[in-house]
């Protein structure tokens, strides 16, 4: 195991909520943010204080502005981004009376998707511990199995950790269903949503997609929950932790900021940097209930806007009480 940053390949989303503007019933305002799963992930490493490099195909026009000013001013290195010469992307997010938002996607011909083989070279990752992908990127063409190519020659060379992030506002869940057990076979760590589960294991419990990521390749697996908290499976033994209570403004970027606390935990003790080691239970339990904190205050901002270090108590470093 070594230290070095941790790569985060995928998109970068123009976020636009939707309010009412107050000025009439069809009035509406769209307050921009920046983000997509990928970049957010990204934004949080570097806050709490892990090197990330981020891997991204990033537009000249105003949104994509808004990406890299966002990413840079979070410590971010853009070194490896590609300066694209097509459109960012779009997603109007809807917030309903519970924080959660749905996804309305103005993608088509956007820069997220254009790879090409050339600009998918392992020399981008030089130095890097880690690999995390996912989301859109991965499974939306035509760049998704380019993506996936780069994961495999990549795997020999570091720890490699795949979000499904499902959006079947822009790929049919057939495709992530497709696709998902070739993920978990390149993947040391699948984390994924409860809904992620719904859609690429219909009808399968937590326990039962378990064991069939297990079966896959996957050998840490773990599923979030909401404020119910978060469950995991290391080689079959299993953990669950709560969800700290919080008042929720939305959970914009929650799941990717539990992703980049789980990644910088367990980056802290040098547990990344190739295939997974064995890691104690009460070790796994303590990198679990840091990224449930992390995620926590995540939903307590609008948007995605993860904490920094300077944000968190001494107390996200402790187990939950029995």
């Amino acid at each position: 195991m070594s230290s070095g940053p941790i790569a985060v390949l995928g998109e970068c989303v123009a976020d636009a909520v939707v309010t009412a503007a107050g000025n009439g019933p069809y009035d509406l305002t769209l307050r921009v943010l920046p983000g997509g799963g990928p970049a957010n992930t990204a934004v949080a490493l570097a806050r709490l204080g892990t090197p990330a490099r981020f891997l991204g195909r990033l537009s000249g026009d105003r949104f994509g502005r808004l990406f890299a000013d966002h990413l840079a001013a979070s410590g971010t290195d853009l070194s490896m981004c590609v300066a694209a010469v097509e459109p960012s992307t779009l997603a109007v997010a809807d917030i309903d009376a519970h924080g959660r938002a749905s996804y309305s996607f103005y993608a088509e011909g956007t820069a997220d998707w254009q790879w090409t083989p050339a600009e998918l070279d392992l020399g981008r990752l030089t130095g890097a511990i880690c690999l995390h992908t996912g989301s859109l990127a991965l499974a939306r063409d035509p760049g998704g199995p380019l993506v996936e190519g780069f994961i495999a020659a990549a795997r020999p060379h570091l720890t490699i950790c795949v979000d499904p992030n499902v959006r079947t506002g822009l790929v049919p869940a057939e495709v992530y269903r497709d696709r998902f057990p070739r993920w978990c076979a390149l993947a040391d760590i699948v984390k994924m949503s409860d809904e992620d589960l719904r859609f690429v294991l219909p009808g399968m419990s937590i326990a039962e997609a378990f064991d069939i990521c297990h079966g896959y390749g996957a050998r840490l697996v773990i599923v979030t929950r909401g404020e119910t908290g978060a469950a995991a499976s290391l080689d079959g033994t299993r953990i669950s932790v709560p969800a700290p209570f919080t008042l929720v403004a939305d959970t914009i970027g929650a799941g990717d900021a539990f992703t980049a606390a789980l990644l910088h935990n367990l980056s802290a003790d040098a547990l990344l940097g190739s295939r997974l080691p064995e890691i104690p239970s009460d070790r796994l339990r303590e990198a679990l209930t840091f990224a449930a904190h992390v995620a926590s205050l995540t939903c307590a901002s609008p948007g995605a806007d993860p904490p920094w270090s300077r944000d968190l108590t001494p107390r996200a470093l402790l187990p939950p009480s029995p």
